[in-house]
């Protein structure tokens, strides 16, 4: 996914943190120079002594550090949508990783001017806790607003390809249906020559239909019952292309009639093992089964490779299957791949249907 891609890159966030350190930096300076703090405990000497300057080194790398980790680890808790005690275990430990490092910095610089009174531990610890907690909340304020705007930017994305994916289909409709017409005529006259021909052409042309239907489909999702069926009618139409010779084992188990999914997933799976698969042996059939419990949709396709020469493909079909459940079930599914010497096995995986 694209998680295991930081969302901040490490030198992006040296470059942003080291720019803000330098203005506020500057505008310690201008307030050193031109305003008159009583008790001021900085001058300019102490700020460019070697001591003042690794000080400021390692508060910049403490930053930057604090930054980088902060802000993508906020940004995957936000894309993965976790809930408040995942946030708050995370503060709570960056809370005490920020106690540590305050408290050796403090010791390690103390205040270049002597305090009338000793800073006691009670304000160190009072003191860190409202500095970490200020920066925490800049981290998850620009962690937030950057998802949404990766949210809309992906939403005009979706959009745009919703639209040419309409525009494509409208253009494919053409001769489809003049096709889907015609196979209707032909099933029409082969009625009286050929039971077998006419069925034929009968299945064809359920699978047309289906393939141009959109009123059946509901938020872009259809029916698995009628997946389900448009998927045997491709089945039963090879079978016939091979005078029934194929093996193939197509299995359904729980209850499918008001589930709905976005059509033509199962299908571009099965045509894969139809393309690449050894259909003629007895024993070692096609093996196809559909479950659904629980909300939970399975579906594994097992076939025995072709020996021999290999049919080219170009795998645009399955990663544009992906593309698609990418956007409607997002972290939700799984598709799983075992590619053995003599199986290939696909198992795809849909939860909360």
């Amino acid at each position: 996914m694209h998680l295991k891609k930081k969302r901040y890159p490490f030198w992006r966030v040296v470059f942003w943190t080291t720019l803000v350190n330098i203005v506020l930096s500057s505008f310690g300076v201008f307030v050193i120079v031109f305003f008159k703090v009583p008790d001021q405990p900085y001058t300019l000497d102490d700020l460019f002594s070697v001591k003042g300057i690794v000080q400021q080194f390692l508060s910049l790398a403490f930053n930057v550090v604090f930054f980088y980790y902060t802000l993508n680890y906020f940004h995957r808790l936000i894309v993965l949508k976790k809930n408040a005690l995942y946030y708050i275990g995370y503060c709570l430990l960056v809370l005490f990783c920020c106690s540590v490092y305050y408290y050796a910095s403090h010791k390690l610089f103390p205040s270049i001017k002597p305090q009338k009174t000793p800073v006691s531990l009670g304000l160190i610890i009072f003191s860190t806790t409202l500095v970490t907690v200020f920066l925490l909340g800049i981290s998850l304020l620009i962690a937030y607003l950057n998802s949404l705007r990766d949210d809309k930017k992906m939403q005009k994305i979706l959009e745009i390809q919703n639209l040419q994916a309409n525009y494509n289909f409208l253009k494919a409709q053409i001769n489809p249906h003049f096709l889907h017409n015609t196979l209707n005529f032909f099933y029409a006259k082969s009625l009286p020559y050929s039971e077998e021909l006419s069925e034929g052409i009968l299945t064809l042309s359920q699978i047309m239909r289906y393939a141009l239907s959109k009123d059946n489909a509901i938020d872009g999702k259809v029916l698995l019952k009628d997946e389900i069926e448009h998927l045997r009618n491709v089945i039963k139409i090879n079978q016939m292309r091979f005078s029934n010779n194929l093996n193939v084992n197509f299995e359904v188990h729980g209850i499918v009639g008001e589930v709905m999914m976005i059509p033509f997933v199962l299908i571009t799976i099965v045509e894969n093992a139809f393309k690449h698969g050894d259909l003629k042996k007895p024993d070692y059939p096609i093996d196809i089964k559909l479950t659904v419990v629980d909300d939970v949709l399975t579906f594994v396709c097992k076939n025995k490779k072709k020996t021999g020469p290999k049919e080219l493909s170009t795998g645009i079909g399955l990663d544009n299957t992906k593309k698609r459940l990418d956007m409607v079930y997002r972290n939700r599914y799984a598709i799983n791949i075992i590619d053995e010497a003599d199986f290939y096995t696909t198992e795809l995986i849909i939860n909360k249907l």
